[in-house]
């Protein structure tokens, strides 16, 4: 029998720029997905404004769209636990969407 050396965990040092650490605010997301991957464009809607623009697009593999669903659904459970149960008011399909609007190309 055989003695296989224990994994070792790699370490991966993230570097933050100035202007990510600022960070972006959204309000809406709209998902989008095909066979090989999902699309996440992050836009904001302000009252007053007919028109959003989207301020970042993440595209990810279908795995690595599932391992963030789980890691968003562990963080929110750690949240609610501290902080309490997060209400949603209102419908939450005109918060996020999973198609696109027909105006967006």
């Amino acid at each position: 029998m055989s003695q296989q050396p224990p994994e070792q965990t790699q370490q991966v040092n993230i570097e933050l720029g100035e202007k990510e650490a600022e960070g972006i605010y959204s309000n809406l997301a709209i998902i989008t997905h095909s066979n090989a991957e999902f699309v996440i464009d992050f836009t904001r809607i302000l009252p007053g404004v007919p028109k959003a623009r989207v301020h970042a697009r993440i595209i990810m593999t279908p795995v690595h769209a599932k391992l963030l669903l789980n890691a968003m659904a562990e963080n929110i459970d750690k949240y609610e636990r501290k902080f309490g149960e997060i209400k949603i008011v209102g419908d939450p399909g005109q918060m996020f969407m999973g198609n696109p609007p027909s105006s967006m190309h």
